[in-house]
């Protein structure tokens, strides 16, 4: 029985059925190798196609951001394009009006068209301000100083006042906009913070008959 055996299954010692199986395993080696190959390859255009995307997508924000920079110059262009050519008028404007307010009821009764064209000389010239975005800055005596729109020009002690209390308006100041072109030049109170209060503490009162 032995030997049957042995006859039955000859090619177990075949050469020739031993080099098809290795041919066998070359062949998947080649095809483990090719996929590798394919592998590689996909994952290097997935990274290519990334890095492109990446690139346009910022290239797309740049050219947001320069779209954006540019109207934001353009309109500042447009809004405060002007701003040298309207500070060298404010001088026009200050002389017209210190002018009006000098001229008294004999200047105005022998030059009444003179006066006259000067007032609508000024009146125009606001019109034009008006019309570029500019804006009076006009503070009242007593007011608070703001370091803002005020430039103080000298200080003085004034009773009944207190420190940063405006006690004089000498030329009007101007907004461009929201900036400022032109800070009203004022005079400020240095008096002392209490120094009117212990003032008006010492004044007697007229209704206290103790006295």
């Amino acid at each position: 029985m032995a030997e049957r055996k042995e006859e039955d299954s000859p090619f177990l010692d075949d050469p020739e059925s031993m080099g098809e199986e290795e041919d066998l395993i070359d062949i998947t080696a080649e095809d483990e190798a090719e996929g590798d190959t394919v592998g590689g390859e996909i994952a290097a255009l997935k990274a290519e196609r990334d890095e492109l995307r990446d690139r346009m997508l910022r290239a797309l924000a740049d050219a947001e951001n320069a779209r954006k920079r540019g109207e934001r110059d353009r309109r500042e262009a447009e809004q405060y394009g002007g701003t040298r050519l309207l500070r060298d008028m404010l001088p026009v404007y200050d002389n017209l009006s210190r002018a009006l307010e000098a001229a008294g009821e004999e200047q105005r009764a022998a030059a009444g068209p003179v006066i006259e064209g000067v007032d609508l000389t000024l009146r125009e010239i606001l019109n034009v301000f008006s019309k570029h975005g500019i804006r009076q800055i006009k503070p009242e005596i007593g007011e608070a100083f703001s370091p803002q729109q005020h430039q103080a020009m000298f200080e003085a002690p004034v009773p009944d006042t207190k420190a940063g209390d405006i006690i004089q308006v000498m030329a009007e100041g101007f907004m461009l906009h929201d900036r400022l072109l032109r800070p009203a030049q004022v005079g400020v109170s240095s008096t002392p913070a209490g120094k009117a209060a212990d003032k008006s503490a010492e004044k007697p009162d007229p209704q206290d008959t103790s006295r």
